[in-house]
C-alpha cells in the first residue's frame, strides 16, 4: 500500500522572517541558501507578496522585482508562492481591476507560480478579479478562508465562501489562521467538511502564537489535508510557524510521505540560523508561545508593530489595554478577521481610543472608509451610531467597491514620469506612492542606502541604562528613553520622557543641517485650546489649512500617518489659523504644536 503524501510549503523566505523580525531578512541572505532549499523536495516555498513587498521598498532599499527574479533564478525546480490580498493586492487600499491585472500578471512574467489570494474581510467578491487574472496566466490560484473566532464565524460560514470560491475556478482552498486560533477540533470539522464537499486540494496555514499550531496540523491531517506550511525550525515558533523539521520526523515516523530530505533540510536551517543573528535589532519582543491571543486574537505582526508604536511615544505600560480594546472595536465593527489591512485599522483605532480622553474622540480615515464600505462588506452588524458618526451624510457602498474605480494604471505612470524605467516600477509606486518616489529617485540618484544592521552583541551588557536624571542650570530632569529607530541614512530619532512628557530627539551626522528630515526638536508644546496637536507620532500625509483660514471646531486640518494609517486630525476650536508648524513629509509627536488656531 502506497505512502500517503502531505505536501509541504516552507515559508521560510516570507512569513517566518516577516513573523519574527519585522520583514528585515535581504535577499543577500536568502540567495546562499536557495540551492539546498531548492533541493529539499518541497511543494513550494513562499518568498513573496505580504510585508515583504513594502519592507523591500521602505528599508532594504531593494527592488522587489529583482529579489523576485534572483530567487526564480536560484530555485528553478520549486513553485515559488506569494501572498496577495485580492482587491488591495500588497498595498492598504483597493486597487481597480486593470491595476490589479498588470500586477497579477508581472508577478507570474517574473517568476510567482501559486498566487495565495485572500481578502481581509472575506468578501468574495474582492476575490474575483485577482482569481480571474491569475487563471489567465496559467498560473495556480488559490483561494483563502481568513480564519477567525466571532459569533457571525464558523465552519458553515466557511464552508459557504469556499463554495464561492470554488465556483470561481480556484486550484485549491488555504485555511490561513494567521492569529494561531485555530483548535484541533475546529480544525478537524473544517478540513473534513472541505474535503467532503470540495474535490480541490485542501492547505493548513497555522501562526504558532497560541501553541496549538502544530497540534491542528495533525488534526488536520487526520481529517485529509493535502498541504501544510511550516518554517524552518531556526525561524519558527512564536508568532511564526510549527518547525518544518520536527513535523517531517513525526509524519515520516507515522508512515506518511513528505518528500522532503532532513539532511538537505538541515543545511539551510545551519544557514539561517546564524543569519539571524545579524537582525538582532528587529526581533519580536513576541518570540514565545502567547495565549492572551486567544483573547485578543492580535496576529503576531500586529503585536510587534502595536509594541513599537506604544515604544516611540512612552505608553509601551498601556499595552495591555490596547488588546483590551482591540476585542470591543472588532465588535463595533462587525467583527472582521484580524489581518492585514483589517488589523492595521482596528489596532490603530484601539491605539487611539486608549490614548484620547473618549474612544473615537478620533476616527482614523480607514475606520471611516471602512464603515462606508469601501473595503467590502463587514462580516457582521457593524454598529450603526458609530457608523452615522464617521461617515456622516456620505453614502454608504453595498456593491463591489471596485466597480466604483474607473483604470487607473495610465494616470499611475503619468504621476512617476521618468523615475519608471519599467512597468513593474509602476507597479511599485501604485503600492506605495511616497516610499516607492523616495526608493526610485535614490535608485536614479545612486544614493540608495538600506538600514544599518548593528553589530552582533558580544554578550556583554553595555552598562548603559535607559532611566536617568540630567541638571541644567539647576534643573533637575527625569529622562526616561522608551525607544529609538533603527540607525540608518544620516539621522537617528530617540523616543523618551522628560518629567513624563513624551519627548523626540534626532541625532544627525556631521555635515548635516539642524532639523533635518523634519524633526519635531524645534516645534513648541501644546499649551492652550487653539494648539493643535496629535496623540500618535507619525508622519505628515497632507497639510489641509494655511495661515489665514477660517476653520471651525472638527475640520481636518492636517493628515498623519501612524501605524501605516491614516489619520486626519481636526480642529479643537473654531477661529482662523494662526501659524502652521508643518509641510509634508515631517515627522512629528505627540505634544507638539502643529497649527495655532486664534
Amino acid at each position: 500500500m502506497a505512502k500517503r503524501k502531505i505536501h509541504i510549503t516552507d515559508v521560510i523566505l516570507r512569513d517566518a522572517h516577516q513573523s519574527l523580525i519585522a520583514t528585515r531578512l535581504r535577499t543577500e541572505d536568502m540567495l546562499p541558501a536557495c540551492e539546498w532549499l531548492d533541493q529539499a523536495g518541497y511543494w513550494s516555498l513562499e518568498c513573496w507578496g505580504g510585508a515583504t513587498f513594502d519592507a523591500c521598498v521602505r528599508f532594504l532599499k531593494e527592488d522587489p522585482w529583482e529579489r523576485l527574479r534572483q530567487l526564480k533564478a536560484a530555485l528553478p525546480n520549486t513553485r515559488l508562492q506569494m501572498l496577495l490580498r485580492g482587491q488591495n493586492l500588497l498595498g492598504y487600499r483597493h486597487y481597480a481591476d486593470d491595476v490589479v491585472e498588470a500586477f497579477v500578471q508581472k508577478a507570474a512574467d517574473n517568476g510567482i507560480d501559486v498566487f495565495r489570494i485572500f481578502d481581509a474581510l472575506n468578501d468574495v467578491r474582492n476575490l474575483e478579479t485577482s482569481i480571474r487574472a491569475v487563471k489567465k496566466t496559467g498560473k495556480h490560484a488559490q483561494g483563502t478562508l481568513c480564519y477567525t473566532v466571532s459569533p457571525v464565524h464558523g465552519t458553515e460560514a466557511f464552508l459557504d465562501q469556499a463554495k464561492a470560491m470554488v465556483d470561481l475556478g480556484v486550484d485549491s482552498i488555504a485555511i490561513k489562521d494567521m492569529a494561531g486560533l485555530l483548535t484541533p477540533s475546529a480544525t478537524a470539522d473544517l478540513v473534513s467538511g472541505l474535503k467532503k464537499n470540495f474535490s480541490v486540494p485542501v492547505f493548513l496555514h497555522s501562526h504558532y502564537t497560541s501553541g496549538m499550531a502544530t497540534m491542528c496540523q495533525w488534526a488536520a491531517i487526520e481529517a485529509g489535508v493535502d498541504h501544510i506550511d511550516t518554517a524552518l525550525s531556526s525561524f519558527a515558533g512564536g508568532t511564526s510557524h510549527p518547525p518544518t523539521e520536527s513535523l517531517v520526523a513525526a509524519l515520516n515516523d507515522a508512515g506518511y510521505d513528505t518528500g522532503l530530505d532532513l539532511e538537505t533540510v538541515d543545511k539551510a536551517n545551519n544557514h539561517f540560523r546564524e543569519v539571524r543573528k545579524k537582525y538582532h535589532q528587529f526581533e519580536s519582543d513576541y518570540n514565545g508561545v502567547d495565549t492572551g491571543v486567544l483573547l485578543s486574537q492580535v496576529p503576531g505582526g500586529m503585536m510587534s508593530n502595536l509594541a513599537n508604536q506604544l515604544r516611540e511615544q512612552g505608553a509601551l505600560d498601556r499595552i495591555r489595554d490596547v488588546f483590551a480594546e482591540i476585542p470591543r472595536v472588532r465588535k463595533d465593527l462587525g467583527y472582521p478577521p484580524l489581518v492585514t489591512p483589517t488589523s492595521q485599522i482596528v489596532g490603530t483605532q484601539a491605539v487611539i481610543n486608549v490614548l484620547s480622553s473618549a474612544r473615537y474622540e478620533t476616527i482614523t480615515n480607514e475606520v471611516k472608509k471602512y464603515l462606508q464600505g469601501w473595503y467590502g462588506k463587514a462580516p457582521g452588524e457593524v454598529d450603526k451610531a458609530l457608523q452615522r458618526r464617521a461617515v456622516g451624510k456620505e453614502e454608504l457602498i453595498d456593491e463591489r467597491p471596485a466597480n466604483l474605480l474607473t483604470n487607473e494604471f495610465h494616470k499611475l505612470k503619468e504621476q512617476v514620469g521618468d523615475l519608471a524605467t519599467t512597468e513593474e516600477d509602476v507597479l511599485t509606486y501604485a503600492m506605495f506612492p511616497d516610499q516607492a518616489q523616495t526608493y526610485l529617485e535614490q535608485r536614479r540618484d545612486g544614493t540608495l542606502q538600506p538600514e544599518v544592521l548593528e553589530p552582533v552583541p558580544s554578550g556583554e551588557t553595555s552598562g548603559v541604562s535607559t532611566e536617568f536624571k540630567i541638571r541644567v542650570h539647576g534643573e533637575t530632569y527625569d529622562i526616561h528613553v522608551t525607544g529609538a529607530s533603527p540607525s540608518g541614512d544620516s539621522e537617528r530619532r530617540f523616543y523618551m520622557t522628560v518629567d513624563g512628557v513624551p519627548e523626540e530627539i534626532q541625532l544627525e551626522s556631521i555635515g548635516e543641517p539642524a532639523g533635518a528630515g523634519g524633526g519635531s526638536g524645534h516645534r513648541a508644546r501644546a499649551s492652550k485650546e487653539g494648539d493643535v496637536t496629535t496623540t500618535m507620532p507619525g508622519n505628515i500625509v497632507d497639510v489641509l489649512v494655511q495661515e489665514g483660514d477660517s476653520v471651525s471646531a472638527g475640520d481636518p486640518v492636517l493628515i498623519i500617518e501612524a501605524m501605516k494609517m491614516e489619520t486626519e486630525v481636526k480642529a479643537t476650536v473654531s477661529g482662523a489659523v494662526a501659524a502652521v508648524h508643518i509641510q509634508k513629509g515631517d515627522r512629528v509627536t505627540p505634544g507638539d504644536v502643529l497649527v495655532e488656531i486664534e
